[in-house]
């Protein structure tokens, strides 16, 4: 145990070092990482077990921060752990330097997400506790490491807070900690202004251990830390009453803690004196960028320790491994990230299927085939057909996570962020589901799994107005268009950031399935009809499925005219051909699941589906714009310009136009 002098020395050092970032940049958030600092120099100078050597140690404890905003905490107290120079610190929120504004997940620097909006940090602990849990009930102690996490006062306020915390709860997942640091003040005002409800009661309702402190005293935060620890039963939340900018004063060297000021911007600008704060926490502001030679010390120590630490965890691993050589090699199997084997061709589907049920009888097969694959479900397992998982394993219970299965309740974006920290902790595939409409719920979670590059399988089912009788309200109609703007936005690799699916028929459901599950780069979205389709004519070349768009067995050289669609339309374009060819008309018919998948081929084999200056038909369930980039100048789309309707989805149909006689009428005034 460390004493309280070294200790407040070096919460002092992660002050000053956090404070001259933000001042040196001219930009940023001092005041929650002034507050907080006690707390992360406790956990990673006593609590933390992480190997220095080898981060990506797949037992490792993981930290989690949810305020991104507090990165010049997470980047100082890194900093003391030795997975960023100073030089880096001095370069925070520039161009190329390591150190953005918010936290951006790099394990090999002990960052383990990206900050992205309040609320979905916590959320992601949550998930990688849950996927800790599942690998725990299959290989034992040698994953049974603790998930920490960090949350400020707007990301209890977030909304996800409630599922996040329902969920933790209600699974009793007691290998999760959360400190949430509670200083009173938020960016605009004081948190008096904006609630008064008691969080305490609030978490320890939904089953969690709830403990308060003064999170600025160190003795107070390892009592805590030790207790949560120990407990067996449920998630711990340790409220820590801190400083909002701790240690900061004016010129005269008046206190200047708990200002609102502090919050969003340098000290100089907020009514402290800069110097004087970093002179009052034992710093030079000359000369900031120094680590003390007590908090090297402190931090070398902590680092002989963590090496014996590890090494007697890597002995028990070895032990375990040679006792257990086939589990061994599957848990390496787990954490490698590769594509899973999948026996593909031995899925059968049922002929003139929903696509949904489609990816149902894929589900079925990934259950029993994916051993590391979790899917979940926002209380719709049986309409978006989750459920063919579900049929070959059990959803989780408190005590029991030997099944496969989340039942996440009735919570999109806490479900998504969920499955994003699962994705985050690795070892496990997840996967979840709801209806297409619920996806505006979770776009800032799907946002964040492309900008993280994470291979998480969104699963969108009741794709379009043929939702029928629900109505507007459940018929999606400018979803499609808004999740395939992701097709178009590159990662900073390069790459579309998202690969997204509408499949045209069953047998191409479950090619679309093989993409998604050989993606292992981005998030992959998969939508589904709700309605039965007609399978595409016989001899269609399904494995084109891969090239994002393919000519559709029987079409014409030299066609006349090129009619495009992606889903449950492609099979109303075929019925429209039929009409169009006893007209004489020559046509080629293109199934397009993935425009970004299209983009991605050769000019050549674009130019071979759909030659330049060809006459070009569109028809979309969605709005125009999805395919209008298709179809080019010389190209008409029909599609919905309006909300849809209330009636039995065949009426619909009718009514707006999606019918064989509609595209010949279309297709010839067109021509």
């Amino acid at each position: 145990m460390n004493d309280s002098k070294l200790m407040n020395l070096a919460a002092d050092n992660v002050r000053i070092l956090a404070a001259s970032m933000v001042e040196k940049a001219n930009s940023g958030h001092p005041g929650g990482a002034m507050g907080g600092a006690d707390f992360v120099n406790v956990l990673f100078s006593e609590f933390l077990e992480f190997d220095p050597e080898n981060p990506r140690w797949e037992g490792r404890d993981r930290f989690f921060l949810d305020p991104g905003h507090m990165s010049p905490m997470l980047y100082s107290i890194l900093a003391l752990t030795g997975k960023y120079t100073l030089d880096e610190l001095s370069q925070f929120r520039q161009w190329g330097s390591p150190t953005p504004g918010h936290p951006e997940v790099d394990v090999m620097r002990g960052v383990e997400n990206t900050s992205g909006p309040l609320g979905q940090g916590h959320a992601y602990a949550v998930g990688a506790a849950i996927a800790a849990k599942f690998l725990k009930a299959r290989f034992g102690e040698v994953m049974g490491q603790t998930i920490y996490t960090f949350i400020s006062d707007g990301g209890i306020q977030e909304e996800i807070s409630q599922g996040a915390g329902r969920l933790a709860g209600h699974l009793g997942l007691d290998n999760l900690v959360m400190f949430y640091d509670s200083n009173d003040i938020q960016l605009s005002t004081g948190t008096n202004a904006v609630t008064c409800e008691d969080t305490a009661k609030k978490y320890a309702a939904w089953n969690w251990n709830v403990i308060s402190i003064n999170g600025n005293n160190p003795d107070e935060i390892r009592k805590a830390l030790t207790a949560a620890k120990a407990e067996k039963e449920r998630p711990t939340l340790i409220i820590g009453k801190t400083i909002m900018g701790k240690g900061a004063v004016t010129a005269e060297q008046g206190s200047f803690e708990r200002q609102c000021s502090t919050h969003g911007q340098p000290l100089s600008a907020s009514g402290a004196s800069y110097d004087e704060t970093i002179k009052n926490l034992g710093g030079d502001p000359t000369d900031p960028f120094k680590i003390f030679p007590e908090v090297a010390e402190l931090y070398a120590k902590r680092a002989a320790e963590l090496k014996e630490i590890v090494a007697a965890k890597y002995a028990a691993k070895a032990e375990w491994a040679k006792a257990n050589p086939e589990l061994a090699a599957k848990l390496e199997d787990f954490f490698s990230g590769k594509a899973p084997k999948v026996d593909w061709a031995g899925i059968k589907q049922k002929a003139n299927d929903a696509t949904r049920g489609a990816s149902a009888t894929v589900l079925g097969a990934l259950a029993t085939q994916v051993e590391n694959m979790i899917c979940a479900s926002a209380d719709l397992s049986n309409s978006d057909k989750t459920d063919g998982f579900l049929k070959k394993t059990h959803a989780f219970t408190k005590d029991d996570f030997s099944g496969a299965f989340l039942q996440a309740g009735v919570a999109e974006l806490t479900m998504a962020c969920v499955c994003i920290g699962m994705a985050l902790h690795g070892g496990v595939i997840p996967a979840c589901g709801t209806f297409f409409v619920f996806s505006d719920y979770m776009k800032p979670a799907v946002r964040m799994a492309a900008l993280m590059e994470l291979p998480v399988k969104f699963i969108w089912t009741h794709d379009a107005f043929r939702v029928g009788e629900d109505g507007p309200t459940h018929e999606p109609v400018e979803q499609e268009a808004q999740i395939r703007l992701m097709e178009k936005l590159k990662n900073h690799n390069g790459h579309n950031s998202m690969l997204v699916l509408r499949p045209a028929d069953a047998e191409e459901t479950t090619e679309a399935w093989k993409l998604a599950m050989e993606n292992t780069s981005t998030p992959t979205g998969l939508i589904f009809s709700r309605q039965n389709i007609a399978n595409l004519p016989a001899g269609t070349n399904y494995a084109d499925t891969a090239k994002g768009a393919y000519i559709v067995a029987g079409a014409d050289e030299n066609p006349d005219v090129v009619l495009i669609a992606s889903g449950s339309e492609v099979s109303t374009l075929v019925a429209g051909a039929e009409l169009l060819r006893k007209d004489g008309v020559k046509l080629r018919i293109v199934s397009v699941p993935s425009e970004g998948l299209f983009r991605s081929q050769s000019k050549e084999y674009q130019e071979s589906i759909i030659p330049n200056g060809a006459k070009v038909f569109g028809l979309t369930a969605g709005l125009p714009v999805n395919l209008e980039g298709l179809a080019g100048a010389n190209g008409k789309v029909f599609g919905l310009e309006s909300f849809g309707f209330s009636a039995p989805y065949k009426v619909l149909d009718e009514k707006l136009g999606f019918t064989a006689q509609n595209v010949y009428n279309q297709v010839k005034a067109m021509l």
